[in-house]
């Protein structure tokens, strides 16, 4: 019965593993990238706070003098995240039709700004594409209107799309698309860019910033596309180009993952609260540590580290834009090690290391050779991820191979926990028996958490076309992480240093079937404390001979008295009247 549903449970979980953690890269509020006559359309995506000014600056121009370009950005929300993760040909398909809504649930605003033609030579003076107040944005319409073909005509002629869009160069007027929002862009223009009249902008009215183009008007998903032309002629031309995305208090942070970098502070806190509170009792009661409370003490470690380096990472997005690619995969190779302690730390508390059988044994070899391969994939797959698109087929065929060894970790786990209860069921060991019943208890409850929560994330992330909720996105990557660190709490609470410490402890037991390693240390232990041992002898196939009984039976006559009195009685007897007297008893006894 045990047995079936410990098969029930390890299946379950190695179902659940097959969905790999939400690990998310954080999105960069920076990019440099370069513009040429053969790469015209640059899409850019990130979720933004409301207030968020982009800044868009010409390090670099090569091209001639006669030459004029074009330029043209949109900025444009929805409620869809996976809307705004474009590549160049959807972007181009986007600024054909900037104002209409592509994706059911997708409402947004747009802000569609074309320049005149500009010198080349002369964007090197980047106040030509900032702007003196920010544009405000036109809300989607869902279908295009029977009076108004001209809006899929806007490919044909980009100069009308300039005209017919709501928003013309910085001096220009609003038109009336939106006449809800109308009355109040006229009352007090400099205040407009705020995207809502009921809200005070606070520093966007006085546009500190240089190089600014455009502000957003909400905490959404947001695209950006930018797009440099050069219609007239063939020149060749280039141009290095950066553009940043900066919040007044958040800086470069994504809207969506802030929470996840406060999940990583506060984590960080807490990893250093278990490294600091087992330090303390393991310095408590040094004599009577096991083995298992060092692995636990490395994994703690470990996860300190790794949260540590995380929340550094954010830290280095948020104040310079960008992250640092060696620390990133840095962190992911840490996080590696620390995953694959933890699980064999839970594969040798499952066998009973420390607490049943002394050593592994012959399952040192196992557990070394599965945890060195689990932390091989979850190497490659850290920087694959980190290197890669996220739907690279090397980075899924790394996942599925990763979720498969992590089934059969997940399988041995629970069957080597059944084999140990039933042992310690067997010693009738109501001590252990009950620490390892808490042990499961607390397995079984990450099994049910994990099935709830993968149900929760597909039915909210993968099975909807319109993945409104972005905001609980960083939840995917913090349920994993929290949820280990209850299960290291737990563990941690069960296997403490304590003044009881070796009630846990392995007990050798002297037993027929006993290996003869096992034979050995029992020898050396008791030589260690004085005893003496009888030679033993290696039998061939277990077979026990009668000449070892007759060995055993001289060696108890020769060692252990007839009678407690002949070790007690002695040392109390004053005379030799007494000692004839108590001869002359035992010998009437006998």
């Amino acid at each position: 019965m045990a047995a079936g549903v410990a098969r029930d449970l390890a299946l379950i979980l190695a179902a659940v593993s097959l969905v790999p953690p939400g690990r998310v890269l954080a999105e960069p509020g920076k990019w440099r990238f370069t513009a040429s006559d053969s790469n015209t359309v640059f899409p850019f995506h990130k979720t933004m706070f409301n207030q968020t000014v982009i800044s868009l600056k010409v390090l670099h121009a090569n091209c001639s003098s006669s030459l004029n370009l074009t330029i043209k950005w949109l900025l444009r929300s929805s409620h869809c995240h996976n809307e705004v993760d474009l590549d160049v040909k959807a972007a181009e398909e986007y600024l054909k039709i900037f104002n209409l809504q592509q994706m059911d649930g997708g409402f947004g605003k747009f802000i569609l700004h074309q320049y005149d033609p500009i010198p080349c030579t002369e964007l090197d003076k980047n106040t030509l594409l900032a702007v003196q107040v920010f544009e405000r944005p036109v809300s989607l319409i869902s279908k295009i209107p029977e009076g108004a073909p001209e809006v899929l005509e806007a490919s044909a002629d980009k100069k009308q799309v300039a005209k017919r869009s709501p928003l013309e160069v910085s001096k220009s007027k609003e038109e009336k698309p939106n006449p809800e929002k109308s009355q109040a862009g006229e009352t007090k223009p400099e205040k407009a860019e705020a995207g809502e009249p009921k809200e005070k902008p606070v520093e966007p009215q006085k546009n500190p910033q240089v190089f600014s183009v455009a502000q957003t008007w909400e905490d959404a998903p947001y695209m950006f596309i930018l797009e440099i032309t050069n219609r007239n002629t063939k020149e060749s031309w280039e141009l290095s180009i950066d553009l940043e995305m900066k919040h007044p208090w958040y800086l470069y942070t994504s809207a969506s993952e802030w929470p996840l970098m406060m999940f990583y502070m506060g984590m960080c806190i807490i990893y250093v609260l278990y490294g600091a509170l087992w330090l303390v009792l393991l310095a408590c009661y040094w004599r009577d540590i096991l083995r298992i409370q060092f692995w636990i003490g490395g994994v703690v470690l470990l996860g300190m580290l790794e949260k540590a380096v995380y929340y550094a990472e954010f830290q280095s997005i948020q104040n310079e834009g960008v992250s640092v690619q060696g620390a990133m995969i840095f962190a992911e190779v840490l996080s590696a090690v620390k995953r694959t302690l933890a699980r064999v730390l839970v594969i040798i508390a499952s066998v009973g290391y420390g607490i049943v059988k002394p050593r592994l044994g012959a399952l040192l070899n196992r557990v070394v050779c599965v945890g060195m391969l689990y932390m091989l994939f979850c190497i490659i797959e850290g920087v694959l991820r980190v290197k890669s698109e996220q739907s690279s087929s090397a980075l899924l065929v790394c996942e599925i191979a990763l979720a498969f060894v992590e089934s059969c970790i997940v399988w041995w786990i629970f069957i080597s926990l059944v084999q140990t209860m039933k042992l310690l069921r067997m010693r009738r060991n109501l001590v252990k028996l009950s620490l390892y019943r808490h042990f499961t208890n607390t397995l079984i409850f990450a099994v049910i958490a994990s099935v709830i929560f993968v149900f929760w994330s597909t039915m909210t992330f993968r099975f909807s076309s319109c993945k409104t909720d972005w905001r609980e996105l960083w939840i995917a990557d913090a349920f994993w992480r929290f949820l280990f660190s209850v299960i290291l709490l737990v563990i941690m609470f069960l296997w403490r240093p304590s003044a009881n410490n070796q009630r846990y402890a392995f007990v050798p037991l002297v037993d027929e079937g006993s290996e003869e390693d096992e034979e050995k240390d029992e020898q050396t232990v008791n030589e260690a404390y004085g005893m003496k041992m009888r030679g033993t002898k290696n039998e061939a196939n277990g077979i026990l001979k009668s000449s070892r009984v007759d060995e055993d039976l001289k060696w108890v006559e020769e060692n252990i008295p007839s009678s407690m009195a002949d070790v007690v009685l002695p040392p109390l007897l004053d005379s030799d009247e007494e000692i004839v007297t108590t001869k002359f008893e035992m010998s009437k006894m006998e």
